[in-house]
């Protein structure tokens, strides 16, 4: 049989979806895009948004492929199991487990055609599931699962609820896993998860355990995390970031509002001065080090006092580049329920100036790197441009034109913005 997989959402859903074709096609099933038998649509549910893209995304590919069976899994199916088996037609819904299971349950489905629901009740009782040597990768990067779930119940969102609880994966797999994937050529690993410095703590060790694992392995040239929360980050940790050449000098962590009263009401773990005094601490060992953050305007309550002080927070603690997003109510999650919401063309004003303020900052930090030396893994040729692309260790973009080079190269070159 054939099949096709779509995925919307996050890094972690493109592992995922990567590790069921790899569970498929290890079962003797075969990947076709323009006649798939089988279609797999992996959806998200971050957001109000996202909800309505999961359920256009499998309504609009059931159209397209009237005969394929349609299998709907991922956070949105977790949530909304009775929805979709009603409204949209799904033959198989899994939600955010048994995803390792779909090569048997779609030859169950095959034998009387009658619709499958396994969505199990309560996620907060998941165990971590085991996906093996299948990591999602982009030319010669590898994004690496170490952790599900999320244990924060931050009030905006409901990944809590869709994801599970916070369980890590098993210590040597990811180990194995990574070795796998440096004899496989790839240069740098990225480690994801829906909370990655939540790893360790239900297993008796730690995230910069892992990572200090991690930086001993042989041909291993780069170690990056994807996100990682400011109260997550230990000494050890810091100490790797400044001293080991092996972990990228680039960390994105959320910060989410520069309002002590906002992140009361976001039920965030740390105040700003707590925030400050860590990435000061960072900044002090590796002055270059490249901060990325996520914030979001116009939550329930937010002044225009309250935006001013985000506006500067992020200014005095230097980060390099802002994700910025207005807020969106989230049925289900606490702030949905909450009275004083903002009004949009106010969340919009409020992101443009974000926006602008991120722009100028990123401009800065490249124009303090020009003409330095750094260190790029070469990731694609750019036809348009007509030269190699690649990222540096603290993630500033690199061109190089040179015909000598091949994706998968290591060079050190002059930075030029």
């Amino acid at each position: 049989m054939t099949f096709l997989t779509s995925t919307l959402g996050c890094k972690v859903n493109s592992y995922e979806s990567y590790a069921v074709s790899s569970y498929l096609m290890k079962d003797g099933f075969t990947y076709d895009k323009d006649h798939p038998d089988v279609v797999i649509i992996n959806t998200c549910s971050v957001t109000h948004v996202a909800d309505q893209k999961s359920r256009q995304h499998i309504r609009s590919l059931k159209k397209k492929y009237p005969y394929a069976i349609i299998v709907v899994m991922g956070c949105y199916a977790q949530g909304n199991a009775d929805y979709i088996k009603e409204e949209c037609g799904a033959d198989i819904i899994i939600g955010t487990s048994k995803r390792s299971q779909i090569a048997n349950l779609i030859k169950e489905y095959l034998v009387d055609k009658k619709q499958i629901v396994e969505v199990e009740a309560n996620p907060r009782q998941f165990c971590y599931e085991e996906l093996g040597i299948a990591s999602y990768s982009e030319n010669i990067r590898a994004y690496l699962k170490i952790q599900d779930g999320c244990d924060n119940f931050c009030s905006y969102c409901i990944v809590p609820y869709r994801r599970g609880k916070a369980r890590s994966r098993d210590f040597d797999s990811i180990i194995l896993e990574a070795k796998e994937l440096v004899k496989m050529g790839y240069k740098e690993i990225v480690l994801t998860g829906i909370h990655v410095g939540m790893y360790g703590q239900d297993i008796g060790t730690t995230f910069s355990n892992l990572v200090e694992e991690l930086t001993k392995i042989d041909d291993l040239y780069r170690i990056r995390i994807s996100s990682i929360e400011e109260s997550e980050i230990d000494d050890k940790l810091i100490d790797l970031v400044a001293h080991n050449s092996k972990v990228a000098k680039h960390l994105h962590i959320p910060l989410q509002s520069g309002s002590d009263p906002i992140l009361k009401r976001m039920a965030r773990k740390y105040n700003t001065e707590q925030f400050y005094t860590k990435l000061a601490k960072i900044r002090r060992l590796l002055p270059n080090v490249c901060f990325t953050t996520d914030l979001i305007v116009g939550f329930p309550g937010e002044t225009h006092e309250d935006f001013l002080n985000s506006y500067n927070f992020i200014q005095k603690v230097g980060f390099n580049q802002v994700h910025c997003f207005p807020y969106s109510i989230r049925p289900g999650s606490v702030a949905a329920s909450f009275k004083d919401q903002i009004d949009p063309s106010v969340k919009n004003e409020r992101v443009a100036k974000i926006l602008e303020l991120s722009n100028r900052l990123w401009d800065q930090y490249n124009k303090i790197n020009d003409g330095k030396e750094v260190d790029v893994i070469i990731e694609k040729y750019d036809n348009n441009k007509k030269c190699y692309v690649g990222h540096s260790s603290n993630y500033l973009l690199i061109q190089i034109k040179d015909d000598n080079l091949k994706v998968g190269s290591i060079v050190k070159t002059i930075y030029k913005y």
